[in-house]
């Protein structure tokens, strides 16, 4: 039966199937390698494959010379045409979040190595497809040994701008700073970290450097505390005012030509505009100090935000400056917070909508 002058029907293409695996089943190893990839998928046991066998074994002998480099593709690298979407140019793209331990030096000249979370961006050109980001870490880790500084930073930033030819680039280095704080009364001492995060700006050939601290403090409420003593006064009643653990997130713009403005001196003007943050060893009697503290420190959230602004308001090493406060409601199920801004370089009109939600205190 000559079945090529029209389209088979099923029985015949199940026979010609069947007599394809029979074959199969006493064919030599040859034949069936050379069968075209389509019929190859027919056949039980056989490599399903498209191309040429390939070794499933890591290569430990393999190495890399000049030569084979030149040949691997470089799509980040490539034509324009390659680009996806829009031709337009990006603000900011790169790596977040890749760690390492860093020496920071500290205000005693001691050093402390600490582990480090890195954020490096730079600026995309429309016409540019995309970057290679392991430079970014490659520049990073050149710089990796020195006891970090501003100036580090700088060179840093320097080395992956020009690796990568933008205009523009950021670091962010963020870090939890251990501080030695003295209990109020009992004379324990304790480990209070503080999360820092350095920045390092680059834009229009202008850079700024900016240091984020998070305080982490106790706000009792001056109203509740007004009633709780009217309660206690006027009928008699025992009443307790309401307190919650608060936190602000100070940022400042260091002066151009200023003095060093050390986290320790960040940390300590924190504390001088609210002293009630919250302790790390305590006994009995330091329960009672932090009970009279708060009572003779009470405070809004209103309060907090200019309490630590009137304190970076009067020192020179600062220029501009955010406080962002929230206290994290003990009497509502919701927070109170306040945003205070000086200054062009923390001026938004729009807020990231989780602004308020990353300030906790994590434990």
């Amino acid at each position: 039966m000559n079945i090529h002058d029209r389209d088979p029907d099923r029985e015949e293409v199940e026979h010609a199937l069947a007599t394809l695996r029979r074959w199969a089943q006493t064919a030599p190893e040859e034949e069936l390698a050379g069968l075209e990839p389509p019929l190859a998928r027919l056949v039980p046991g056989a490599e399903l494959s498209n191309g040429p066998a390939l070794r499933r074994a890591y290569p430990e002998e393999f190495t890399v010379d000049e030569a084979y480099k030149a040949t691997l593709p470089d799509l980040q690298n490539g034509p324009s045409s390659l680009i996806r979407g829009a031709k337009q140019a990006i603000q900011h793209v790169g790596i977040s979040n890749f760690r390492l331990p860093i020496r920071f030096h500290t205000r005693d000249d001691g050093d402390l190595t600490l582990e480090t979370s890195v954020t490096g961006t730079v600026s995309l050109e429309a016409e540019k497809k995309g970057i290679n980001m392991s430079r970014i870490m490659r520049s990073f880790y050149g710089h990796a040994e020195r006891a970090f500084s501003f100036e580090v930073i700088d060179s840093a930033l320097d080395a992956y701008k020009r690796d990568l030819d933008s205009f523009d680039a950021r670091i962010m280095m963020r870090f939890s700073f251990p501080v030695l704080r003295p209990s109020l009364r009992s004379g324990l001492e304790g480990y209070q970290y503080y999360d820092i995060a350095l920045e390092l700006v680059e834009q229009d050939g202008v850079r700024k450097k900016i240091m984020h601290v998070d305080y982490v403090y106790s706000s009792t409420c001056p109203c509740s505390l007004e009633l709780a003593e009217h309660a206690r006064q006027v009928r008699g009643q025992m009443a307790t005012p309401h307190a919650q653990r608060s936190v602000a997130r100070v940022s400042v713009l260091l002066a151009d030509g200023a003095e060093c403005l050390w986290f320790e001196d960040l940390i300590d003007m924190c504390r001088d505009a609210v002293p009630t943050e919250t302790q790390v060893m305590v006994k009995r009697e330091d329960e009672q100090a932090f009970a009279e503290l708060n009572a003779a420190n009470p405070i809004f959230v209103e309060d907090a935000a200019r309490l630590f602004c009137e304190g970076l308001r009067n020192d020179a090493r600062i220029s501009d400056f955010r406080v962002v406060a929230s206290h994290q409601e003990s009497l509502h199920s919701h927070d109170a917070v306040s945003v205070l801004v000086e200054g062009p370089t923390f001026a938004n009109e729009s807020l990231d909508p989780q602004l308020f939600a990353t300030l906790i205190h994590r434990g």
